[in-house]
C-alpha cells in the first residue's frame, strides 16, 4: 500500500474508532410489571412499609402492629393509588396485616424471605421494604401458596390436633420414665403401657396398690409374657417423687386425650362448613361409607372417610400407607384445587421430596434435596411410605429395592414422591387409585435389567473388539 493510501486510511480508522468510543453506553432496562406496587417490611411492634416515588410526601412510613395502625396502613396505601402488596411470610406476624389488606381489595403477595435477600451494606426495615417494592414493581417475586378460609380453618384445627398428639405422646414418655426410675419393667413385657392392662395397673398403682401378686389380677388376656415374667416386672422401688410425676403424667396425659375429642369435634363441624362449600351452600347429611381399612392408632372420635370421599370425589385413603389422618393433614395443608401447581413435578418440589438441581458450565454440580425442615404434608407422604417397607404389593417392592439401592432415608423420600404423584393425579383429574399387580411389576423391572445389562455386554464386546 502506498504511503499515501496508508496515512488515509489510518486517519479513517482512527476517526471510526473515536466515534465508536463517543458513543453513549446502553442504560440496562428492566420492564416494570407493577407500577403500583407496595412493599411492606413486617415485624412484631412495627411495619415498614414502601411506596413507589411520587404518590406521597415520603415513600416510606413506619407503622405501629395494633389494629387500628393496620388499618391505617390500607388507608394510605390506597391514597396512594397502590394495586398489589409485597411482604415477607415472617413467622406469624404478616397474618393480621395480611388479611387485613384482602379485606380491604388489594392483591396481595405472599413471598418467601429468601426470594427478597438485600445486596450486602447497611441494613434498615425501610430499606428492606424499599428493595420489596422494587422486586415486586419489576415482577420478581412469587408468591407462596395459601389457602382459602375454609382450607386455613380446617388447616389450624388439624394443626392443633397434631400438637395435641404430641404432647399426649410426651407424657407417655414421661410416664414410662418415671415407671423405669422406681425400676418398673411393664413396658418391657406389654406393648403399650396405656393399654386396657396398662391403665388398670397404672390407675391401681396411682391408687395406691403396692403388691405385685394383686397388680397381676388387672392382667387381661392377649399379654403374651408369662405370669412370672410379669410379676418380676412389677416388682419396683418405690419412691414418693417417682410417683407424683408418674400420677400427674397420667392426668396430664387424660386431659390431652379429652382435649383431643373436642378438637375433633371442632374439625368434623369445619369438613361439614367444606362440604357446605362445595355443595353451593347446602349442607346434607353424611352418609357412613364401609372402610375399606380397619382405623390405626389415634384414629379420630367421627367418621372422617366419609367426609373425605365426599370432599374430594374419589377415595384417596385407598392409596397404600395413606390413611384418614394422613388423608385429613393433607387436605388440610393443600385443599382440594391442586390446580395452584402446574405439575405434579411442581407438587412434589413445593413437597420438597425431590433433587434441587444446581448446574453450572453445563455440568450438574449439586442434586441434594434442599436442607429445610418439610411441611406437615411432607411429614405425611414420609410417615405413609414408612410404612410400606414389608407390604406385599408393587409399592413396597419398590421401596425395598431404593432401600438397597441408597438406603432408608433415601427409600423414604423416593417412595414419598411416588405416593405424592399418584395423589395429586387422584385429586386434580379425579383418577382412581388402579394397583400395579405385583408379580407384572416385578417381570417388568426383571426385563429392563436384562435389556440394561445386555447393552453394557454389546458395549463391552465392541470396546474389547
Amino acid at each position: 500500500m502506498p504511503p499515501a493510501e496508508r496515512l488515509l486510511f489510518n486517519t479513517k480508522f482512527k476517526v471510526m474508532q473515536k466515534e465508536k468510543n463517543n458513543k453513549q453506553p446502553k442504560e440496562l432496562s428492566i420492564q416494570i410489571i407493577n407500577q403500583n406496587a407496595a412493599g411492606i417490611d413486617v415485624g412484631d411492634m412495627f411495619l415498614s412499609v414502601a411506596v413507589p416515588p411520587g404518590r406521597d410526601d415520603v415513600c416510606v412510613k413506619d407503622f405501629g402492629a395494633f389494629t387500628c395502625d393496620l388499618h391505617a396502613i390500607a388507608q394510605w396505601l390506597k391514597k396512594c393509588n397502590v394495586d398489589t402488596v409485597a411482604m415477607e411470610c415472617t413467622g406469624v406476624y404478616w397474618k393480621n396485616i395480611y388479611s387485613i389488606l384482602i379485606q380491604h381489595g388489594f392483591d396481595v403477595a405472599l413471598v418467601n424471605a429468601r426470594h427478597t435477600r438485600n445486596v450486602s451494606g447497611r441494613k434498615t426495615d425501610e430499606k428492606d421494604a424499599q428493595w420489596i417494592q422494587r422486586l415486586h414493581t419489576c415482577g420478581l417475586l412469587s408468591s407462596c401458596f395459601l389457602p382459602d378460609d375454609v382450607t386455613q380453618t380446617v388447616r389450624t384445627l388439624v394443626r392443633q390436633r397434631r400438637s395435641l398428639t404430641q404432647d399426649s405422646t410426651r407424657y407417655i414418655l414421661r410416664m414410662q420414665k418415671a415407671m423405669e426410675m422406681m425400676n418398673i419393667k411393664l413396658h418391657a413385657v406389654i406393648s403399650n403401657i396405656l393399654g386396657k392392662t396398662g391403665t388398670s395397673i397404672v390407675e391401681a398403682i396411682i391408687a395406691g396398690e403396692r403388691n405385685p401378686e394383686k397388680l397381676l389380677l388387672f392382667v387381661r388376656k392377649g399379654i403374651k409374657a408369662d405370669k412370672a415374667t410379669l410379676l418380676k416386672s412389677l416388682q419396683a422401688n418405690w419412691r414418693s417423687e417417682q410417683l407424683f410425676l408418674m400420677e400427674q403424667s397420667y392426668r396430664m396425659y387424660q386431659f390431652t386425650q379429652q382435649e383431643i375429642k373436642h378438637c375433633d369435634l371442632q374439625i368434623e363441624q369445619a369438613l361439614q362448613t367444606f362440604v357446605a362449600v362445595n355443595n353451593d351452600g347446602l349442607i346434607e347429611q353424611i352418609t357412613p361409607l364401609p372402610k375399606p381399612r380397619p382405623t390405626t392408632k389415634n384414629k379420630l372420635a367421627f367418621d372422617a372417610y366419609s367426609y373425605l370421599h365426599k370432599i374430594h370425589g374419589i377415595d384417596v385413603t385407598a392409596i397404600y400407607g395413606i390413611s384418614e389422618i394422613a388423608a385429613l393433614e393433607i387436605l388440610a395443608e393443600t385443599g382440594t384445587n391442586l390446580s395452584k401447581w402446574p405439575t405434579e413435578k411442581h407438587f412434589v418440589s413445593w413437597l420438597n421430596l425431590c433433587p434441587n438441581n444446581k448446574i453450572s458450565g453445563g455440568k450438574l454440580i449439586s442434586s441434594q434435596m434442599l436442607k429445610k425442615k418439610p411441611n406437615i404434608a411432607s411429614q405425611a407422604f414420609r410417615y405413609a411410605a414408612n410404612t410400606l417397607q414389608r407390604s406385599d404389593h408393587w409399592l413396597g417392592d419398590y421401596f425395598r429395592r431404593m432401600k438397597a439401592k441408597g438406603g432408608n432415608k433415601y427409600a423414604i423420600v423416593a417412595a414419598s414422591r411416588k405416593l405424592a404423584t399418584i395423589y395429586y393425579k387422584m385429586v386434580r383429574y379425579q383418577q382412581p387409585f388402579q394397583p400395579f399387580d405385583n408379580d407384572e411389576y416385578k417381570n417388568k423391572f426383571q426385563r429392563a435389567k436384562i435389556a440394561y445389562l445386555e447393552r453394557t455386554l454389546q458395549r463391552l464386546k465392541s470396546e474389547v473388539a
